[in-house]
């Protein structure tokens, strides 16, 4: 273990840095620019994927298998110093309701309770937005209000929202039962560069194609990032944490696509121009995360 001082970001920094990290999902969308920033940053990855990789991706450990089995999550955990666990099936449509809520839910209860039992003091996990039951629901849903931040009403009615919930309530308990740090980073819809220029165009052409995700989205690098703060962040306890770039990928204001397509969500505070209707202060505040990779759009905002 080393320690990190910086100074300079919105998060003054003097904690301890992790020689090690267990990352799940390591080759995922989100796993492999993840791999990438802790080795970046000085940081040995113990990957954990059910797919073995075609060709080494920066991890010096792989483990290859499911993140609930306990042998092997325990067999992982080795000289770890910190987890980020990523490993999930991502929707409701990548199985059946109970393969979905219970293969989630197991992996993160293995992960988190064996790393708790090992000693070990900090884990991130991905949450969702899709916490709030709005993504994946049957009926159209809306927010009681916008910006979204952690007291939003949950409106959970499908098996992948009710995963996340439970994910985020495993956070809290171990964290209550080992003083572990989880942080629950409620990640909006996640991508790389050319999967985003498709999903711009979709929704400028029809902007309710993202109304469910209150148009935000982040890049797959920054998604990255954030988890790397969030492992040396000054935190305590288990915060959920909205994540979003700062404005969203509809080239229309957003106060405008709230009333078109969320009409009864109050708008609590002034949204101008394109600005994402997510509170991001707390990723500031605790994380000293910002987005830095954000699409680019006309300047002046089109007329829905």
């Amino acid at each position: 273990m080393v320690t990190l001082i910086l100074m300079g970001d919105p998060v003054t920094r003097a904690t301890t840095v992790p020689a090690r990290v267990l990352l799940t999902g390591a080759f995922g969308v989100i796993g492999s620019p993840t791999v990438d920033t802790l080795r970046a940053n000085g940081i040995a990855v113990t990957a954990l994927s059910n797919v073995r990789p075609e060709t080494p991706l920066g991890a010096d450990r792989v483990f290859v298998g499911d993140a609930g089995d306990v042998d092997l999550v325990r067999a992982a955990l080795a000289d770890v110093d910190a987890v980020v666990h990523l490993a999930a099936l991502a929707s409701p449509r990548h199985g059946d309701a109970v393969d979905v809520f219970a293969g989630n839910t197991r992996a993160t209860f293995v992960v988190l309770d064996e790393a708790g039992k090992a000693g070990i003091g900090r884990a991130v996990i991905a949450s969702s937005y899709s916490v709030l039951g709005l993504p994946f629901a049957e009926p159209d849903l809306h927010p009681a209000y916008l910006p979204l931040d952690e007291h939003t009403p949950l409106q959970v009615e499908d098996c992948y929202a009710l995963s996340k919930q439970v994910d985020e309530a495993t956070a809290h308990m171990v964290a209550r039962r080992y003083g572990m740090t989880v942080a629950a980073l409620r990640f909006p819809y996640v991508a790389n560069t050319g999967m985003l220029a498709q999903r711009i165009a979709r929704v400028t052409a029809d902007p309710s194609d993202a109304a469910r995700e209150c148009w935000t989205y982040l890049d797959v690098r920054d998604a990255a990032e954030a988890a790397w703060l969030s492992l040396t962040a000054p935190l305590t306890g288990a915060p959920a944490i909205f994540l979003a770039a700062p404005e969203t990928l509809a080239p229309y204001p957003t106060e405008d696509l709230i009333r078109a397509y969320h009409p009864d969500s109050e708008i609590r505070v002034p949204l101008p121009g394109r600005t994402a209707p997510s509170d991001l202060g707390p990723a500031t505040r605790l994380l000293g995360f910002t987005a830095r990779h954000v699409v680019s759009l006309p300047t002046e905002s089109l007329t829905i």
